[in-house]
């Protein structure tokens, strides 16, 4: 029997009863939805809480605010199957995803946390999961929602109001990004790929103003030769005027990576210009935010991360042989495009990257680069710590060609033969944009170039390398 009890309201309200709508035909799968004609908070639970949850089972929360709410949920308790609160290769969890399914990115992960935690949408949809396989089922979970203002966020005491025994003001644990640990700060995160390849970060109470005074550290943790990538999606820091000498005084968003066992800074971010995408040079990257001054106007920084094995390299197959080579076959296809790693972002340090192409007996293939900036200077050799592009007709180093490196305009280069080696190396130092270049596979008579006739008509001898067409328009013919 479920005891009943009247909130501060004078509704009553159901203890142990999910206050959603089930959805039919399933067992615990749940539907909230806000609306004028629906309760603006509530509860919801495990499965027969506070008694044992059933083994092998899964259910599901959605929550579906109005255009500018979002959701505020609040694990008053978790008590799943016994063990520490790593969440790692555990059985029992609880996911959240910032969106309205599973394929949505992830931005907690819970398993046995010890203090209250709150957890925030960046908009107005919110899926949680709970996820049951072990063989000793704990007594689960009980949790409070309320979709509120995105802009106008309810005072303490008014949720005080609304729901009984709700986290207030600072709650002991507060994310938005998977929670792995309990921390120093309320903002402090661990982001573990062995728990989400890939979720959302942000600064405290984004879309809203941050605290003044916040200081946050996310610390991202992959595996093997993954390196985690950040993408922001917005980016708007109170910035003093005339005081942005290196983000330094100012609020502001660095991020550091590890070479030779200490934390180095690859750059920091202020103001409002939205940043480049980041990579970190191996499995771990760390992020500190500082905001010194609060504004009213100021909704801080939203980010995707993903734990990535590919370097952020979406063209060519990649070879599995080597920690960073992508192969591109004319077989396969005929022309494309293949750019340093990360780019347009700054690409990593202590990264080496070859692209590899092979084409047909007959074939050579020619290569036009659109974008080249690649830290050092001539002739980029070691003395002078520059990184480099190489470019080889074999497998070995091939001297005909000198390294590259600088700001370059646009150029070619041709292989002699039908395979073709280049070769991007990274140092522990600078950073650049890096490269971003086409590729195509001609037959040995293709002709590539432009010419204009005597007669002043023009002539276009059309190959893949300019128009990547296969046919030849003539236009006003003459011999050439």
């Amino acid at each position: 029997m479920y005891s009943k009890y009247f909130d501060t309201l004078g509704i009553p309200v159901g203890l142990f009863e999910t206050s959603g709508l089930l959805i039919p035909g399933t067992m615990c799968d749940h539907e909230f939805v806000s609306s004028q004609l629906t309760p603006q908070y509530g509860r919801f639970y495990s499965p027969r809480y506070p008694s044992s949850y059933p083994k092998n089972i899964r259910c599901s929360y959605l929550f579906r605010a109005r255009l500018k709410e979002r959701i505020r949920i609040v694990f008053e308790e978790i008590s799943l199957q016994k063990g520490d609160l790593s969440c790692l290769n555990r059985a029992d969890l609880i996911r959240v995803h910032d969106g309205t399914d599973s394929g949505t990115p992830t931005i907690a992960v819970l398993c046995n946390q010890g203090a209250e935690v709150e957890v925030l949408s960046t908009g107005p949809d919110l899926y949680v999961e709970f996820v049951a396989n072990s063989e000793w089922p704990g007594q689960g979970f009980k949790a409070m929602f309320q979709f509120q203002p995105l802009d106008d966020p309810p005072h303490p005491s008014e949720l005080d109001k609304v729901v009984p025994g709700a986290v207030t003001g600072n709650p002991r644990y507060s994310v938005i990004g998977p929670a792995v640990s309990a921390t120093t700060s309320s903002c402090d995160v661990v982001f573990n790929s062995d728990l989400t390849k890939t979720g959302v970060v942000t600064s405290p109470g984004y879309p809203n103003p941050y605290p003044s005074r916040t200081h946050c550290r996310y610390d991202f943790q992959g595996r093997g030769k993954e390196r985690v990538q950040v993408i922001f999606q917005d980016f708007n820091l109170y910035d003093t005027p005339g005081d942005t000498d290196d983000c330094k005084r100012v609020d502001s968003l660095a991020a550091y990576v590890h070479i030779d066992g200490k934390m180095d800074k690859i750059d920091s971010f202020c103001g409002e210009s939205l940043p480049r995408p980041i990579m970190s040079n191996g499995p771990r990257l760390l992020l500190e935010f500082d905001g010194v001054t609060s504004s009213r106007y100021s909704r801080g920084f939203k980010a995707t991360y993903s734990f990535k094995e590919n370097f952020g390299i979406t063209t060519g197959r990649q070879e599995a042989k080597y920690p960073c080579a992508f192969v591109f076959n004319s077989n396969e296809t005929r022309n494309g495009t293949f750019a340093s790693p990360n780019y347009p972002g700054l690409y990593p340090r202590d990264t080496e990257c070859h692209y590899f192409f092979n084409g047909q007996p007959n074939e050579r293939v020619h290569l036009h680069f659109h974008f080249f900036d690649v830290e050092g200077v001539l002739p980029c050799e070691a003395l002078t710590a520059s990184d480099f592009v190489e470019f080889s007709n074999y497998m070995a180093k091939d001297r005909k060609y000198s390294r590259h490196c600088g700001q370059m305009k646009e150029f070619d280069v041709d292989s002699d033969r039908k395979f073709f080696r280049v070769t991007f190396k990274s140092n522990d130092r600078l950073d650049g944009t890096g490269f971003n270049a086409s590729y195509v596979f001609l037959d040995e008579e293709e002709n590539y170039t432009v010419k204009a006739p005597t007669n002043g008509a023009i002539l276009i001898r059309c190959t893949t390398v300019l128009l990547f067409l296969t046919s030849c328009l003539l236009f006003g013919h003459t011999s050439p």
